[in-house]
């Protein structure tokens, strides 16, 4: 247990220790506090974000360059790569491949609190905690805003977009975008369209692409839940009423997730459609991003400098305490299949 997660003396003196007339002894204690607040609070921010199943996180030691190859065989290239009908005698011709690699930039993110001094002399477990739940938080949120778009721009440039409505999906390259029939209505047509559309923009025969992954607004949750026997049996039905919140019972193969972001008039949609200048087909009310995450080969967060968190003592002469911290990361999509 960490003095991030528990109350107990020896942290209520820690508190009290902070707001000491020694300054030797207060200065001591809230170096202490912040060194004691780094290891969970690293863990918090990846326990909390809703990238973790998708971004896998990479440390970069100190001097190397986050830097990563591409795939040789490309989308629309793979009959390059096919084996040979070799005559009794006969030499194999040479295949001779060279991979591009992407350097992915890095930047910094920071944040900080503070909190009056008062609260430290009265030893305030309570407020103190949720001011460093707020602190996480802030990282989190980040995060979660800095990885959806770097996906979402991939998504958009790929041009990839499938509806339930019978369109031909478009080809192109990062991830699936899929839009629903009718507004605030989602199908599992829908889904089983935008399986189609992610196999075959993989290219197939023997080259791996499908869909695992959907994420989708709450509204389009809440209309899964309401597929009445008409539309999935009733053993779907019940593990459907009685799945966790991160995700629902499979549907063709396919794990759905809820985001609070998506939806119309939502933070993602709004930067899908005002920023990317993405246009979904008319009559569409909002839209859902469908992943391939069976292999771990396209979505990369490389971490040049993990968190670190220190204790800011310049704030005592305004008779208030806090910390301040920061880390330095990127985002990166690399294959377009996925």
């Amino acid at each position: 247990m960490s003095l991030y997660d528990k109350q107990d003396d020896q942290t209520l003196d820690l508190l009290r220790a902070m707001g000491d007339r020694d300054q030797r002894k207060a200065s001591a204690a809230r170096q202490a506090f912040a060194a004691e607040l780094v290891s969970p609070l690293r863990k918090g921010i990846f326990d909390a974000d809703n990238l973790g199943e998708i971004y896998t996180p990479q440390v970069i030691p100190p001097g190397a360059t986050a830097s990563y190859p591409l795939d040789f065989v490309r989308p629309g290239e793979e009959d390059s790569f096919t084996a040979y009908t070799l005559a009794e005698q006969d030499r194999l011709p040479e295949r001779r491949i060279e991979a591009s690699e992407i350097n992915v930039p890095t930047f910094k993110i920071g944040n900080s609190i503070d909190w009056d001094i008062k609260i430290m002399k009265e030893a305030r477990f309570d407020i103190v905690r949720r001011a460093m739940e707020a602190f996480e938080a802030g990282f989190v949120r980040k995060i979660n805003s800095d990885g959806w778009r770097t996906l979402l721009a991939a998504a958009a440039d790929r041009g990839l977009v499938v509806d339930a409505s019978g369109t031909a999906p478009l080809t192109g390259s990062a991830s699936c975008i899929g839009t629903a029939p009718a507004p605030g209505e989602f199908t599992k047509e829908l889904v089983s369209r935008m399986h189609t559309a992610m196999t075959r923009g993989a290219g197939g025969n023997g080259n791996g692409g499908r869909l695992t992954d959907l994420y989708m607004s709450l509204e389009a949750m809440e209309c899964v839940r309401a597929w009445d026997a008409s539309r999935v049996d009733e053993f779907t039905r019940r593990e459907i009423f009685v799945s966790a919140e991160k995700g629902l019972a499979q549907v063709y193969g396919v794990i759905l997730h809820a985001m609070t972001e998506f939806g119309a008039g939502q933070e993602y949609q709004d930067f899908l459609t005002s920023v990317l200048g993405l246009s979904l087909p008319t009559g569409t009310e909002q839209f859902c991003i469908g992943l391939d995450l069976s292999q771990r080969d396209s979505f990369v967060m490389p971490i040049k400098e993990e968190l670190e968190v220190y204790d800011d003592e310049a704030l005592v002469r305004y008779q208030r305490m806090g910390v301040f911290g920061w880390m330095r990361h990127g985002f990166a999509v690399l294959d377009n299949r996925r």
